[in-house]
């Protein structure tokens, strides 16, 4: 009754339901997804996606942030998706590392403005949330199994967020709503193996696409299962062939101290995030050396302790490129002694291949320890002449422990997109964004982001 059940909720969640903290979680999550949407909307796996796809797109409805282009709703999906992931910059869900909000979202932003109807703030957030709990329950449900054989979990269950996000946006029955749930889970989309390339990104902008696809056909009519998610050879089980907690996990839907958008967090650096502990540490470490005295190069040697997930996912030691650099812990720990920082400027190729940063990457040494917790890392910093200087970090600045504020947030929409839009279009952007909920047209967006 997986599926079913969760059609019943979507179709009754409204929005004085919501808890304020789910709502200002919506907020964030909007907030921060519509500043990498902009900041991704230059580089180059978005603009190959454009060039190769445009003379195939329909009439302009749907605005692609960043830009001053429209294109058509399935389009527009596609490449803000790709826009929202191409950085790594996006929200994570800790649970699942799955990343909700960008599938859900441009799926939204993508059909909105093709409606009859203006979609209010208070509107698209009830959509959001539908969508972000539908696919972190999902996962939580096939979790760790499903994506340790290989399948990228922000897309598999982000075809189907952003199917049940559309389709309340368009007010389906929830007859139609489990069709739509159905169409979206038969479109499995995202294997792990495409980790460091153009692909990766294309994932949550084909997920988006899918989900939009699947609640129009059924809008139409078109029919599925309505026992996609768990019947016998049904989504649960074919992509999590040890089983699965579909029932209990979806029957946890809107419950008090259930709620999984506010477990979700926010990318301070533009990475994997279990290299978020180790960056944190050697962003502290470059202003200890600071401190004291020492020049980087005196560095001999740095000892990463950390979980042994983080060299199964980010252990790459020599990046050929930035895309490939957000998967080494090698490079981020480089970055953060360094230069004290790691922002999408200090992944660009030039910085991946600068001299001085290679050689600081092949002194860095990551040790599996698996009494660590993957958001928790133990660094030693061995200097010329004998020095030792260690950083313990319990927790990386954007976990649930330690958030990232909303005056961190602000800085980060800013960083990414004031070399896009400019300083004043930035600032209206950002007040736009911070006001959603009191926005009378979520589909006006076109020239304020």
């Amino acid at each position: 009754m997986a599926t079913q059940t969760l059609a019943d909720w979507t179709v009754s969640l409204s929005y004085s339901d919501l808890p304020e903290e789910v709502i200002h979680a919506a907020v964030r999550s909007f907030y921060n997804i519509a500043g990498c949407i902009i900041g991704g909307s230059k580089h180059p796996a978005t603009t190959i996606a454009h060039n190769a796809l445009s003379p195939f797109s329909g009439p302009p409805t749907s605005h692609l942030l960043g830009t001053n282009t429209s294109t058509d709703a399935m389009h527009a999906a596609l490449f803000n998706g790709i826009a929202s992931h191409v950085h790594d910059y996006d929200d994570t869900h800790l649970d699942t590392i799955i990343h909700p909000t960008g599938p859900v979202a441009c799926a939204l932003l993508a059909i909105i403005p093709t409606l009859s109807h203006p979609v209010s703030g208070t509107e698209f957030i009830t959509a959001l949330v539908a969508g972000i709990e539908a696919e972190c329950k999902i996962g939580r449900a096939v979790w760790p199994e499903h994506y340790d054989v290989g399948w990228h979990i922000t897309s598999t269950t982000g075809s189907i967020g952003a199917a049940v996000a559309v389709a309340k946006v368009l007010a389906l029955s929830a007859e139609r709503v489990a069709h739509a749930i159905g169409l979206a889970a038969t479109q499995v989309t995202g294997l792990r193996e495409m980790f460091g390339s153009h692909a990766k990104s294309f994932h949550p902008g084909r997920a988006a696409q899918n989900g939009l696809v699947a609640a129009l056909l059924s809008r139409e009519g078109f029919t599925s299962s309505v026992e996609a998610l768990e019947a016998k050879r049904g989504w649960g089980n074919v992509v999590c062939s040890g089983g699965n907690r579909l029932e209990e996990e979806i029957g946890g839907l809107g419950e008090v101290g259930r709620w999984e958008i506010v477990r979700n967090a926010f990318k301070p650096f533009p990475c994997g995030i279990v290299v978020h502990p180790v960056i944190d540490g050697c962003v502290w470490l470059h202003r200890e050396l600071k401190r004291v005295g020492v020049d980087v190069a005196d560095v001999e040697e740095v000892v990463a302790d950390v979980h042994p997930l983080v060299l199964e996912l980010t252990g790459k030691t020599t990046p050929s490129d930035g895309l490939e650099a957000k998967f080494s812990v090698y490079h981020g720990g480089a970055v953060g002694l360094l230069l004290g920082k790691a922002a999408p400027a200090q992944y660009e190729d030039d910085v991946v291949l600068d001299g001085r940063v290679v050689a600081l990457r092949a002194r860095f040494r990551a040790v599996p320890d698996e009494n660590l917790r993957a958001d928790e890392c133990h660094l030693v910093v061995k200097v010329r002449g004998g020095a030792i200087i260690e950083k313990h970090v319990d927790y990386a600045v954007g976990s649930l422990e330690r958030p990232m504020t909303n005056e961190q947030l602000t800085a980060k929409f800013v960083d990414q997109c004031i070399g896009i839009l400019g300083e004043e279009r930035t600032d209206r952007a950002s007040r736009w964004c911070w006001g959603l909920e009191g926005q009378a047209d979520v589909g006006r967006i076109n020239g304020v982001l």
